[in-house]
């Protein structure tokens, strides 16, 4: 990323010449494409003081080599890179030259082909793990089965209505299938979005660019209304109508981010007797806790991964792939593949 609001610029940049404290070399094999790209591309927090940088925060791959003090991944593991803090070092973050020009990169990058990576940034998996599905526990299933788990502590028969139902959306619909949630509302503007949050596990589909999605969920869960609204939209719109249909004690769970100076208007009385409304880190989960716990889900056949991944593009395709998850017309997760 060269600029903001930008195409990103697909370039050969060269690695750190040693690695350092805690450091680990990576050969990326696949990345997700997550929203939280598409705000930083967008500015959503406001001017970006590091560029030029590089992207990714999800993807999979094996490790190549270890620098000083690294203990909990060596050479030849296959591994989950996850953007929140594991297990091992944090370390210093490196610098990537491209010509003359130094580039930025925080502790994990996951658009590039090799990668420096702090220890704490990657958790083995078993070896015979498809790698393109284990990039998914990077962000997209640790966050919605986090937020399930961690924010909303949803419980068995309560109900559930998901504002957005991207990639972590799709496993916010799963994980609150998986705990028998009831109904499990999936809100969204695309039609093919929708019919993959059916398959994972949504009872009640409410397409927000045909109908008033307060009179449709009303008309679905009564006047009491739902026990938890977690929205993955980040507009204010959105967050203040997941306020109004939560009940007196329900739980409303923040996972998309407004973009800066979009405020959002609440009457908080509600506030002092019972109602919830909190923000979610990522899920506030443990990678190295979670990821083999998911990853021991999926291998059983307990929860629906494969199907999440739509679409696939190679790293020169990545800006095409941008404006399709733009569009909607990506229905769950795009990857970037560094396979031949």
């Amino acid at each position: 990323m060269v600029e903001q609001n930008q195409p990103l610029v697909v370039a050969e940049v060269e690695l750190p010449e040693a690695l350092g404290v805690g450091q680990v070399l990576v050969k990326i094999h696949y990345s997700g494409i997550c929203g939280s790209q598409l705000g930083e591309i967008d500015g959503v927090k406001g001017e970006d003081r590091f560029l030029p940088h590089l992207l990714g925060h999800e993807g999979s791959g094996i490790v190549l080599a270890v620098g000083p003090g690294v203990r909990h991944v060596e050479p030849d593991d296959t591994v989950v890179l996850h953007w929140r803090k594991g297990l091992g070092i944090d370390s210093e973050t490196p610098t990537y030259r491209w010509g003359n020009r130094e580039v930025s990169a925080g502790c994990l990058t996951t658009f590039n082909e090799y990668a420096l990576v702090s220890e704490n940034r990657c958790t083995p998996i078993p070896s015979d793990s498809d790698l393109q599905v284990a990039a998914l526990f990077g962000c997209a299933v640790t966050t919605g089965f986090g937020v399930v788990e961690n924010n909303a502590r949803l419980r068995i028969g309560e109900s559930i209505v998901a504002l957005g139902v991207g990639g972590v959306g799709l496993n916010i619909v799963q994980a609150a299938s998986l705990v028998s949630a009831h109904p499990i509302i999936a809100v969204d503007l695309h039609e093919n979005r929708l019919d993959l949050a059916r398959k994972m596990g949504a009872t009640h589909l409410v397409n927000a660019s045909e109908v008033n999605v307060q009179a449709e969920l009303e008309s679905i869960t009564g006047s009491a209304g739902v026990d938890v609204a977690v929205d993955s939209t980040g507009l204010p719109e959105m967050i203040q109508l997941g306020y109004r249909i939560t009940k007196p004690m329900g739980r409303v769970v923040l996972v998309g981010v407004p973009l800066t100076g979009d405020d959002i208007e609440l009457h908080s009385l509600p506030l002092h007797f019972g109602k919830q409304l909190s923000g979610s880190h990522g899920g506030d989960g443990d990678p190295h806790v979670d990821i083999p716990r998911y990853h021991g889900l999926y291998r059983s056949g307990r929860i629906r991964l494969r199907e999440l991944i739509t679409d696939v593009v190679g790293l020169d395709d990545i800006n095409e792939a941008v404006r399709a998850m733009r569009a909607g017309d990506v229905s769950g997760r795009c990857m970037v593949s560094f396979d031949d």
